[in-house]
């Protein structure tokens, strides 16, 4: 049997990050890995990291919010013509923050009906009880790192872009899964997100591996509805129509065939890209994005047809923003309480949004520009995998508020 590559590295990741994709490329029935130039130590597996199985699915790859990916619209506007003034772009940034709901555990004031609750999925035991909550939250957004930006391209051409995944749906049947692979019940109480825990790794050949691949399509069947969902309200705000789209899962396992073979590529925060495929890749609230193509060449190839998913964090969001505690206010509502500051200020953020001539709602410290790669330095790393087919400049960047509680941090 021939000696199984050395996971393939882009960038100058550090070595926590490495160590952890090479203890997840140990498991024998790993065909090959790689790691992008975004990438940082994540649950399990970093982010940023890639990885082939043979007839086996991780939930722990997927992770927790599972199917979490990026669509990106290109309108049949022009972002000076909508918003010539910076007047104008806080004005429809209000009008976004009113509309679109963020924010963990928030519900949809308009529900969507949808095909996807017609999957007989529905019925399993451990599935069901689940139903009610991800039909109440399809089109909400969440928060930590999630948005919904308007950007322009180089022709000036306005575009809308969302990034979230599966929700509270996600969440659950990750941890269901992950409890039930370690002996526990499906909705025990899980042990917490570790980033040292093992990897779990299931075969396809068992019933557990089959049932949780299914859950885990049915989730991403619904993450590409509440994206199709939000971008949809806000072509509708804005009066636009969509003349172009690119939509992408980047925490998901995919099945791909690769020198003849078909294997499980476990994508944790990466693109998927093979000849041709266009990816869309968010930077930070203050820096440009883009959208990409993949390339037919031996580095892609080796890379498992894989792109970044983002810029990259450089720092913690406790590093970035310091230590909060969660205290229960009025209501029994959790804000936050600064216990220690972190490295970046909020005038720190202000100042780098003022420069870049970003309107922002919503987000804080943790998300801010200090915390993130340059995205052009990141994709500079994969040359020989990709070509950009656009720059997207920041125009509105919408985030959950800051006093947002988020207990499923990515």
């Amino acid at each position: 049997m021939a000696q199984k590559p050395e996971p393939l590295i882009f960038g100058e990741p550090d070595e926590r990050t490495v160590a952890q994709l090479k203890m997840v490329s140990a498991d024998p029935r790993v065909v090959r890995a790689a790691l992008m130039a975004d990438a940082h130590v994540g649950y399990s597996m970093p982010i940023g990291g890639v990885a082939a199985y043979r007839n086996a699915v991780s939930p722990s790859g997927a992770g927790y919010d599972i199917a979490c990916g990026i669509k990106a619209v290109c309108t049949n506007l022009l972002a000076a013509e909508v918003m010539p003034n910076r007047k104008a772009r806080e004005k429809i940034a209000d009008a976004m923050a009113a509309t679109i709901a963020f924010g963990m555990g928030r519900t949809n004031p308009t529900p969507i009906d949808h095909p996807l609750f017609d999957d007989p999925l529905w019925r399993e035991r451990e599935l069901a009880p689940l139903k009610a909550k991800a039909a109440a939250q399809l089109g909400t957004v969440g928060a930590g790192n999630h948005f919904v930006d308007l950007l322009a391209d180089e022709q000036g051409r306005l575009w809308v872009m969302a990034h979230f995944g599966s929700r509270g749906l996600g969440h659950a049947i990750a941890s269901g899964f992950l409890n039930l692979a370690a002996g526990r019940r499906f909705d025990d109480r899980a042990p917490g997100e570790s980033m040292d825990h093992p990897p779990t790794v299931i075969g396809l050949d068992t019933e557990l591996g089959q049932y949780y691949q299914a859950a885990h399509n049915l989730a991403g069947e619904y993450a590409y509805a509440g994206r199709d969902a939000v971008v949809g309200q806000v072509l509708e705000l804005l009066g636009a129509e969509a003349i172009d789209d690119v939509h992408i899962h980047h925490n998901f396992c995919f099945v791909e065939e690769h020198d003849g073979e078909t294997l499980i590529v476990v994508r944790k925060g990466a693109t998927p890209l093979a000849p041709g495929q266009r990816g869309a890749i968010g930077g930070s609230m203050g820096g440009v994005s883009a959208i990409v193509r993949g390339l037919d060449t031996p580095q892609a190839h080796e890379a498992l047809h894989s792109a970044p998913h983002g810029a990259g964090r450089v720092m913690s969001r406790t590093q970035a923003a310091g230590k909060k505690k969660w205290v229960a206010g009025p209501g029994g509502k959790k804000r936050p309480t600064r216990v220690t500051p972190g490295l970046v200020t909020r005038a720190m953020m202000d100042e780098a949004l003022a420069a870049a001539d970003v309107v922002l709602r919503g987000g804080d410290e943790e998300e801010a520009p200090h915390v993130y790669r340059d995205l052009r330095t990141v994709l500079a790393a994969h040359a020989g995998t990709l070509e950009v087919e656009h720059w997207l400049r920041p125009l509105v960047v919408c985030m959950a508020p800051s006093e947002t509680f988020d207990p499923y941090k990515d």
